[in-house]
């Protein structure tokens, strides 16, 4: 099975770099990007054979990934179509927002597409990827992919409606635990602790939370009550939390990646 990826930037490069420390033939690997420079940048050091075009990453490969931005695949799509009907590939989007409809009406018709929404953690094999298909895509092709993005973290399968859901809660959200942790890092600074330090504590303090909820099957409020105490002091950063709008403001940035990413299904 050969793959060849369209664009060569820190997604396509965290996925390229997971598939060959996880026993993908390199040789096999098709690269390409808008000057070629990254392609060769990350064949360099990940494995790979560098394209100049994408009609000959499309040439090449059995499954291609197209890897750029949302705005750039109606800029690439149209001028790709015939390549794609001569060799029909099994064809993967990373691009937030658009919609297995689109990329339909701008490939040939009854070509087998997957929409795949990995997060930035996939540098370190840690994302959380969800994947949907169109009509086309076999089982045996469901497989492939799954295979390949399980190289860079785990992978959760949905129905394309719930798609932008999962955009922001295992995409977005990403920045938001960075922000959060960053957040109780610089109170730390101010309380006298180093950054570095502080920002270690709080990262693994995450870490641990998040594997207490996957592991534990308890829910959030009821490990919550089990860390306040009455007249403690954990109580009163919950309810400092609470009056200062916490969870409203997180309901409100996630209906503002959503609605985002509506707006860029429709562009």
């Amino acid at each position: 099975m050969k793959f060849g990826m369209i664009g060569a930037g820190n997604m396509v490069s965290a996925i390229v770099k997971g598939m060959t420390k996880n026993g993908y033939d390199a040789d096999k690997l098709y690269l390409t990007s808008k000057t070629v420079t990254s392609a060769r940048r990350l064949a360099e050091s990940c494995g790979g054979q560098v394209c100049e075009t994408a009609q000959d990453v499309i040439a090449a490969a059995d499954v291609v990934v197209l890897g750029v931005k949302p705005h750039v695949l109606a800029e690439i799509l149209p001028d790709l179509k015939d390549d794609f009907a001569k060799k029909q590939p099994l064809v993967v989007s990373i691009a937030a927002g658009k919609t297995l409809s689109y990329l339909a009406e701008q490939l040939p018709p009854k070509t087998p597409i997957v929409r795949v929404m990995p997060n930035i953690n996939a540098k370190i094999g840690a994302s959380a990827t969800g994947i949907c298909y169109n009509d086309f895509v076999t089982e045996e092709q469901k497989t492939i992919i799954k295979d390949v993005f399980s190289t860079i973290g785990s992978v959760t399968e949905l129905p394309e409606a719930q798609f932008s859901i999962f955009g922001v809660i295992g995409g977005a959200s990403v920045a938001f635990a960075y922000l959060y942790m960053d957040a109780l890092a610089r109170a730390a600074l101010k309380a006298g602790m180093s950054k570095q330090q502080a920002l270690a504590i709080t990262a693994e303090t995450v870490e641990g939370s998040a594997k207490m909820i996957l592991e534990s099957g308890e829910a959030p409020w009821s490990l919550i009550d089990q860390v306040c105490s009455p007249g403690g002091t954990t109580i009163e950063g919950i309810a400092a939390l609470q009056k200062n709008g916490f969870e409203s403001t997180i309901m409100a940035a996630f209906d503002a990646v959503l609605e985002k990413d509506k707006r860029i299904g429709k562009q």
